[in-house]
Parts: C-alpha cells; sequence; structure tokens
C-alpha cells in the first residue's frame, strides 16, 4: 500500500464510535428519551416507499373485497338462497338389477343402433360419482327388498323385509320423515306400486310378497295414516275385490273405493292420465294404476303407447305436479322414482327387454337433470342400483389362435349420482 493511503476500513466508523452508539440507544431504551441522530429530514426516497406501501395496502384491499365478493357469487345456490336450511327437493331413483354390464351392453347398442362413436355415453354415465356393495342381513345378495329397506330407513335387514328389521320392529323412512316435515311425497315405477322397492319407503311387513296388506297401507291404513300424496304404476289388481274381474287380492276389499273414500283421486288408464296434463291438472293425493300388474317391457309397450305411460312421462307429470303443489310452501318435496323391470329383464335372462329398459331409465334420469336446470328450487337427485339380477356378461368368443379365448367389455357402475 503506498504511503498516504487511508486503508479500506478506515472508512467505517471505529470500534469506540459504534460502542458509543450502542450505549446511547440503551440509555435511551432505558430512559424512554429519544436520541439526536444528528439530520432528521427526510429525502424523496422515504417519501417514495411511504407511497409505494400505501398504494399496494390499498391494492391488496382491493383485491381481498373483490375475491371475497366472486366467492360468495359461485358459493351461493344458482337459485334463491344459501340458507342451507331453505327450502329443498329431494329425488332418489333406483334402477332396479342394473349392475355394470348392463350399462355396457346398453351403451354398446346405443352406439351401434344410432352409428355413434364408440366413445359416446349415456347420460347417466357422465354423472358417475362412485359405486357401492349391497348385502343383507340374510345373504351376501340382497334382494330388491332388503336393498330398499337400507335406502327407506338407513338399516340392513334380511332379504324380504318391507321396511322391517331382523326382528320384525318397523324402521321410519326418509318418505315418511319428509311427510312428517311437512314436504310432500311420490311414488313412481314401472312395476306394481306395491313391489318390493315403492313398498319400503310407506309400508311395513314382513314378507314383500304381502302385497294385498301393503296395497292398504300405501292409501293410509296404517298406523301414521296416509304418507304418499301421489303414486304412479301398475298392480291394480291388487287394489280390486277378488269379486272383480282382474282382481289379484285375497279377499273381498275394494282397495280403490276405500281410496277414493280417503279423497284420493283416481286414474287407471292412457286417458286419464293425458287428462292429468303433464302435471298441470293433479287433485291430490292422486292413485294411477295404468296396468293390471306391471308395465309392460319399454320395448313392447312403445307398441302400446295409447294404453301405457312411459316412465319418464309419469316421472315429468309426478315433477310438475309435486313443484307446483309446493310452490307456495317453505317445504319442498320427496319422489322416489324406480325403473323397475331392468331387473325382471335380468331375472328372464332377457338381454333385448334389458337394454330398452335401462334406456328408458336413462331417458328418465334425463327429464329429471332437465327439472332440476330450470326449477326456482335446490334440489339433489341421488341414482342408484340395489343390485345387479340375472349374471349378464357382454363377450365375444374368439375362435382362432391368434385372440384372446373372449373379449370382454366392462364398465364402472354409476350407482350413486348426485346433481
Amino acid at each position: 500500500m503506498a504511503r498516504g493511503e487511508q486503508p479500506l476500513l478506515s472508512q467505517r466508523a471505529s470500534s469506540e464510535i459504534s460502542n458509543d452508539r450502542d450505549l446511547a440507544e440503551e440509555d435511551a431504551l432505558l430512559t424512554g428519551q429519544r436520541i439526536n441522530r444528528g439530520d432528521n429530514s427526510r429525502g424523496w426516497k422515504f417519501w417514495r416507499e411511504i407511497g409505494l406501501f400505501v398504494w399496494a395496502l390499498l391494492a391488496t384491499a382491493v383485491v381481498i373485497i373483490l375475491a371475497v365478493f366472486y366467492q360468495k357469487q359461485h358459493q351461493s345456490p344458482k337459485h334463491g338462497d344459501s340458507d342451507p336450511s331453505g327450502k329443498r327437493n329431494l329425488i332418489f331413483m333406483v334402477s332396479d338389477g342394473m349392475g355394470p354390464t348392463s350399462l355396457s351392453l346398453t351403451r354398446s347398442f346405443n352406439q351401434f343402433q344410432n352409428g355413434l362413436p364408440w366413445g359416446d355415453q349415456l347420460v347417466i354415465d357422465q354423472h358417475l360419482i362412485g359405486q357401492s356393495r349391497t348385502r343383507s342381513t340374510s345373504s351376501l345378495i340382497t334382494d330388491s327388498a332388503a336393498g330398499a329397506t337400507a335406502f327407506s330407513c338407513g338399516l340392513k335387514s334380511y332379504n324380504g323385509a318391507i321396511s322391517v328389521l331382523p326382528n320384525h320392529d318397523p324402521c321410519g323412512t326418509v318418505l315418511e320423515a319428509a311427510k312428517k316435515a311437512g314436504y310432500m311425497t311420490g311414488l313412481v315405477v314401472t312395476t306394481r306400486i306395491t313391489d318390493a322397492t315403492p313398498a319400503c319407503f310407506a309400508a311395513h311387513v314382513n314378507m314383500r310378497s304381502e302385497e294385498d296388506r301393503i296395497a292398504e297401507q300405501l292409501i293410509g291404513d296404517y298406523p301414521l295414516g296416509r304418507v304418499v300424496d301421489l303414486m304412479l304404476g301398475g298392480g291394480r289388481c291388487h287394489f280390486l275385490a277378488n269379486t272383480t274381474q282382474g282382481s289379484c287380492r285375497d279377499d273381498g276389499k275394494d282397495i280403490v273405493a276405500m281410496a277414493k273414500e280417503k279423497g284420493f283421486s283416481y286414474v287407471d288408464d292412457r286417458k286419464g292420465f293425458n287428462g292429468l296434463k303433464s302435471g298441470a291438472a293433479v287433485n291430490f293425493p292422486l292413485l294411477g294404476l295404468f296396468a293390471n300388474t306391471d308395465i309392460p317391457y319399454e320395448v313392447d309397450r312403445r307398441n302400446e303407447d295409447d294404453i301405457y305411460p312411459s316412465l319418464h312421462e309419469m316421472a315429468e307429470t309426478a315433477l310438475k305436479a309435486l313443484s307446483d303443489a309446493t310452490k307456495n310452501s317453505d317445504k319442498g318435496f320427496f319422489l322416489m322414482i324406480e325403473g323397475s323391470r331392468i331387473d325382471h329383464a335380468g331375472h328372464q335372462n332377457d338381454p333385448v327387454a334389458q337394454v330398452h329398459e335401462v334406456l328408458a331409465y336413462d331417458k328418465a334420469f334425463a327429464s329429471v337433470l332437465e327439472f332440476l336446470e330450470k326449477d326456482p328450487v335446490d334440489a339433489v337427485m341421488v341414482s342408484t342400483s340395489d343390485h345387479e339380477t340375472g349374471g349378464l356378461a357382454a363377450a365375444r368368443r374368439m375362435y382362432h389362435d391368434s385372440s384372446p379365448a373372449f373379449l370382454s367389455f366392462f364398465c364402472p357402475q354409476p350407482i350413486l349420482i348426485l346433481h
């Protein structure tokens, strides 16, 4: 270093000066007196930093306010109040006896018949949430009675049980709870209205075969009184006295007459159904029985459309009627819709009937979705299957050595759908 040059570190304050400053700051902390640091003037850099801080603070506040507003807008239901205690509707759909292969076969049939791409989906495919495992207390394989008891009561029971527990005590159902809470209620099926699935929502007997007694309970001969406001389906024979042509009752009770005495309006043919004007001209309570036993399979019913209404027509009528009836109420409605005869086609190993029953259910499913989109009341729709029937397999046998023995097609089963 050249003579006369100062070392770089000499530019820094000496340790003595630093120590003096530290002591002064300690005295100030103890005495509360301010330290005189000399020049107190603040330059433009200081004020620029203050301005930037204020601007950032205001900008952050605006962003937070906008974010909260946006969140509230998108969290609120599309129709009206976000209060969880507000008016609600619940539509519960059951695709009885429909398993994964039922959907796979129906999807492939629909694609082939209509020249659709192999990736085309059914309406129900687009709302898959998950799967459930079903069994009863008496078997690994449930029947519709035990399955529907689990749906309606939330409790397992034995095969054949209609909303009774293994000790034969009745269990309260979701439909009964809805009625007690002031909701309106309905059942729509393509089988007998006294069959296992609908019965489990509004009746209690030890075995599903007691359909004569179930018919009586459905119209209010029941400890709880009448709990169903609307019933559409088949099963007229269980409502007619055994002295009447077409009856299948074991006794002479005229359940239709009893229903009318209890205030039910009654329709039993296509003309009467058309008179309901798609639900706009329904007088409650309503009993609609359009077939002596089950409404024919859809593959046959479509050729007898002048005699029997379809599942989606009955569903649309029920939705409109119940919606109108609860329009001025602070309570909504509960409606169970069943694609009943998917199960029967499985029992009879009838793939033609099977695919058309699944397509009919898919069409009813689409009708419910359309209703939900248009109706101003918040609602939830749940669709599920109780079991698979018939052991359906969709496979093609290959007879040359270069291919596997079977080519099979499987897909997840949409047994729980929420909207």
